[in-house]
Parts: C-alpha cells; sequence; structure tokens
C-alpha cells in the first residue's frame, strides 16, 4: 500500500533561513508579533536559550524584517504592523560555521566575515585588529547608507563552550571576543538595534564586562514564547499531523496531548508562566508521526558531565536543585558552578520559585531529556556502555516484578565493576550516583523513587505486585540497613496499599568498591 505524502504540508526541519522557508513554502508558526514588539521597544538585546531552539531562525527573521523585504511576511502580523519597511545595513554574524579547536580558526571566521563587509564598505588603512576592522565597517556602513546598522550574532558563545574543559584556548577565544563584542558599545551611536544569541551568557569578568548595556531578555516574561512553541500553538498549526500521530500511535486526542506534554514540553523560562515545548522535537515528531528522542539526539552534554564530575556534584540533587535569582543573573560556565550552565543549556528548567527567599527550584523539564540525560552519563559513572544501559534497566524491572531480588542486586553489582583508579578516593559519592542513576532510569517502566534526604529510605520501587524500599550502608551490615528500615518506619507510608511489602538491607565495601552482601525480608 503507497504511503500518500501531502507535500503541500513541509516541516521546517533543520530550515534556519526564514528567506527560505517563506519561499519554499515551509509551515511557519508566526512570531512575526512578537518580533515586531522586540525591534522597536529597544536597541541592545540579548536572549539565551538551549541549543535546537530556533535562535538561527529568529535572527534570520529580524535580518528579513530589517533588510525589508516586506514579500516574506506577507499574512503574517507584522505585515500589518509595519507600515514604512525601512531598509537598514545588516551585519549578521554566524558562529555556527566553524569547529573552533585552535586560536586561528575564531580570528580566521572573524576576518572572512569582516572582509566580506569590507567589500561592501570599505576598510581603513589603519584597521590593523579585527575589532578596529569591525567599528570601521560599522561606522562606513552607516555613513554611507546614511542609515544606522543592525547588529545580529548568531551561537556567540561557541567557541566559548567548545574550549571549556582548554584552559589557554578558552582564554584566547574570551579575549578575542570580549575586544570585538565591546566594539559594540562604543559603535552605539552608529546602531539601530543589536541582538547576540547563545546558549549562555559568560558575564561579569568574561566577555560581556565591556557590554554590560546589554538587555537580557532570556528570563523576561513578554518573549517568553518567542522561541520554541505553546500547546496553543501547536494545535492551531498542526491540527492533520495530530489528528494523524494520534491514530497512528493509537491515542486518543486527551492522550496524544499528555503525551506530547510529558516527553517535549515543561521549559519554564521564567516562573509562572506558560510551559514551553521543544521546537525541534515537535517538529520531527508531528512530520514522523513517530516519538522519539529527537532534541537529544542531535547533540551529546559531554562537556556537562565533565562539569559534574570535577565538582564530584551530587547526580541525586540535580533534580529538585535550588538556586538564588543572581544565579540566573550572572552566568558563567564556571567548573564550581555547574548548574547554571546545565540551566542554560536546556537540561533543566525552572519548577518553581519561593519568593520569599527568592530560590528557585530546577528540575528536568520533560522525559525526553531526563532519560536522555541519565542513559547518556551512565558509560561516565559505571563500565555499562550507554548502548547496553536499556538492556540492564529493562532486567532489573523484570526482575524486580517477578520478586527476584537476588537476580536484582547481582545485576546491580555489575554496575559497579572496574570503577575508574581515579575515583578510588571518591567512592561513597560514587556508587550514591550509581544507585541514583540505577533508579531514576527504572521510572521509565515503573513508580521508582531514589531519595537523598536523611529520614526516607535509600530508593522505593512499586510494580504491580510489590513495594521495595531499599536502605544501602557503606561500610556497615545488612541487620543495620534493615533496623534502619523500622526503626524510622519507612515501610508505614504503603502499609494499607495491598501489595507485598519487601524491605531490601544491603552493604556497599569501600576496600572492594561494590555491594558486598543484602538480604530481603
Amino acid at each position: 500500500m503507497a504511503i500518500s505524502i501531502d507535500i503541500s504540508r513541509k516541516f521546517p526541519i533543520g530550515i534556519q533561513s526564514f528567506k527560505s522557508l517563506r519561499e519554499c513554502n515551509y509551515l511557519y508558526v508566526d512570531k512575526t508579533a512578537l518580533i515586531y514588539q522586540l525591534v522597536n521597544s529597544g536597541k541592545p538585546y540579548f536572549l539565551s536559550r538551549p541549543r535546537r531552539f530556533g535562535k538561527s531562525l529568529l535572527i534570520s527573521t529580524i535580518e528579513a524584517y530589517f533588510k525589508g523585504q516586506k514579500e516574506l511576511f506577507e499574512g503574517l502580523a507584522i505585515e500589518q504592523q509595519e507600515k514604512d519597511w525601512i531598509v537598514y545595513p545588516v551585519l549578521h554574524i554566524d558562529l555556527n560555521a566553524e569547529k573552533f579547536d585552535a586560536p586561528e580558526q575564531l580570528d580566521a571566521l572573524l576576518s572572512n566575515q569582516l572582509t566580506q563587509w569590507e567589500a561592501i564598505y570599505g576598510q581603513g588603512e589603519d584597521e590593523a585588529t579585527l575589532s578596529l576592522r569591525f567599528k570601521g565597517v560599522i561606522r562606513r556602513a552607516a555613513e554611507q547608507t546614511n542609515r544606522p546598522v543592525v547588529v545580529l550574532i548568531d551561537e556567540y558563545d561557541k567557541p566559548l563552550l567548545q574550549s571549556l574543559h582548554k584552559e589557554a584556548l578558552h582564554s584566547a577565544y574570551k579575549d578575542t571576543l570580549k575586544a570585538f563584542y565591546g566594539v559594540l558599545k562604543s559603535a552605539d551611536q552608529y546602531l539601530r538595534f543589536y541582538l547576540l544569541t547563545g546558549v549562555t551568557k559568560f558575564s561579569q569578568v568574561s566577555v560581556f564586562s565591556d557590554l554590560n548595556q546589554l538587555n537580557d531578555i532570556s528570563m523576561d516574561k513578554r518573549y517568553n514564547e518567542i522561541c520554541g512553541l505553546t500547546w496553543q500553538e501547536i494545535a492551531d498549526n498542526f491540527e492533520p499531523e495530530l489528528k494523524e500521530l494520534a491514530e497512528d500511535n493509537d491515542l486518543t486526542p486527551e492522550e496524544t496531548l499528555e503525551t506530547m506534554t510529558r516527553l517535549y514540553d515543561g521549559y519554564h523560562f521564567m516562573f509562572g508562566q506558560e510551559g514551553i515545548f521543544n521546537p525541534f522535537s515537535v517538529l520531527n515528531v508531528l512530520d514522523r508521526s513517530q516519538f522519539d528522542n529527537y532534541w537529544f539526539k542531535t547533540g551529546t552534554p559531554t562537556f556537562l558531565v565533565e562539569l559534574l564530575k570535577k565538582t564530584d556534584y551530587d547526580l541525586r540533587d540535580i533534580d529538585g536543585v535550588q538556586m538564588a535569582v543572581d544565579g540566573f543573573a550572572d552566568y558563567r560556565a564556571d567548573v564550581q558552578r555547574p548548574i547554571p550552565v546545565i540551566y542554560q543549556s536546556g537540561y533543566l528548567t525552572i519548577k518553581g520559585f519561593d519568593p520569599r527567599f527568592r530560590l528557585y527550584t530546577l528540575g528536568f523539564p520533560n522525559e525526553e531529556v531526563k532519560y536522555g540525560f541519565l542513559n547518556f552519563i551512565v558509560p561516565f559513572y559505571t563500565a555499562i556502555p550507554s548502548t547496553e544501559s536499556s538492556f540492564y534497566i529493562g532486567k532489573f524491572v523484570r526482575e524486580l516484578e517477578s520478586g527476584d531480588v537476588d537476580a536484582f542486586m547481582e545485576r546491580l553489582r555489575a554496575f559497579f565493576a572496574d570503577i575508574p583508579y581515579e575515583l578510588n578516593d571518591k567512592t561513597e559519592r560514587h556508587y550514591q550516583a550509581v544507585f541514583y542513576l540505577v533508579f531514576k532510569l527504572m521510572g521509565q517502566f515503573t513508580e521508582a523513587e531514589v531519595r537523598s534526604a536523611r529520614g526516607r529510605a535509600d530508593a522505593v520501587v512499586k510494580t504491580r505486585d510489590y513495594i521495595y524500599v531499599f536502605e544501602f550502608k557503606l561500610d556497615g551490615t545488612v541487620e543495620e540497613a534493615l533496623r534502619q528500615i523500622d526503626d524510622k518506619g519507612y515501610l508505614l507510608p504503603y502499609q494499607s496499599d495491598g501489595r507485598q511489602l519487601i524491605k531490601v538491607g544491603a552493604n556497599f565495601s569501600a576496600e572492594e568498591r561494590n555491594i558486598e552482601n543484602w538480604t530481603s525480608q
């Protein structure tokens, strides 16, 4: 049976050019009303959003607007708002186009871009440095066109993120970009509008120390929806695809919404605002009519895992960690403070806010990110390859569903095999991380919780027939573990549940770096 494809419904997956999107009739969720508000409300802006969240398309749309390309906006909200369509000189820098692993690569990219502009606007004889050339181009473009200049910088932080664990290279990039971006402040009189986008904001003593006038709209409720999709936008623009997705996966419309929300929603860039769906995953799932971890597969958070390991961060705290308001205002890719960078990268989002103490609570935005991240970091803490972690987790679940505690514990021991030598002095934190990964990943298939707070069991797993309460001791005894379960009343919340209650006590040997023995009752 031939598959019918509606070619009139083209999805802009990977399309970052607004001009191409409109001329080739790709589907477009209209963000132009917000864009009009942004470009006519101020001049210097910065926006942080996770990768694959539509930043490049936003930049391209703003570029088309300032170039006066009215025909591209036919039928969109901005067509009714803008009357003049003035053409401005636009300088667009895209730092996505290079792999940054040597100082000369950043210099070459910036120089190449400047050379293209200088072919149009000329070059001063005494402009020897990149920053002087940049300032000269801005001034001449404004003078020659008699219009102020628009500067758009996409993924400004890519060189810094790629060099995060190479101190000398990172410092060289930081110095170059600090001088280059600092031009925007001194050239302010020649500028109509400028926007820098990226994943993180390296501020204060870093690249933005000279560019401190930027209006950071990353947590501005007025622009919460400028990148990403709301559920209403999805429902309004993709009704045929939502219907097909439901039919193909044997779901009701309500179940489709629930599944989409659970997998791809939940990004909050300011507390109290509507959750935002990951646009890359949404477009892919609707185009293919198949649920999958589309966003997570497009990039691996290796540098974030390295940050966690360098700080010996307690993984059990990552989902529910609290951060002061100031932690968001001063973004630093700092190995001593990994959480702000993990948040900005899209692996954590705002879940709550305490106005009294001005503390945000962060957590995984959705299941795509949560289980993608946890599966990815398994090889960094265990000897189990990420390709096999799902196999192990499935076995774990089946063994507990069948009541086979011994098989479960034997398999758990395999997760501690061949702990790297350099982690030998971090045994306690390391074994806690492994327990956390195992029980959190089991949550994909059954009710599983792993605790870090004192006065609660280390882990609880609920299957159809059983409720397991686990307590682990480091260089203790299984008797002590079982006694703690009884003395602390860990079973009490489940006494009236009706399922069989099983308590499991285990001892972890620091010397052997593995589970030494266990017992269950």
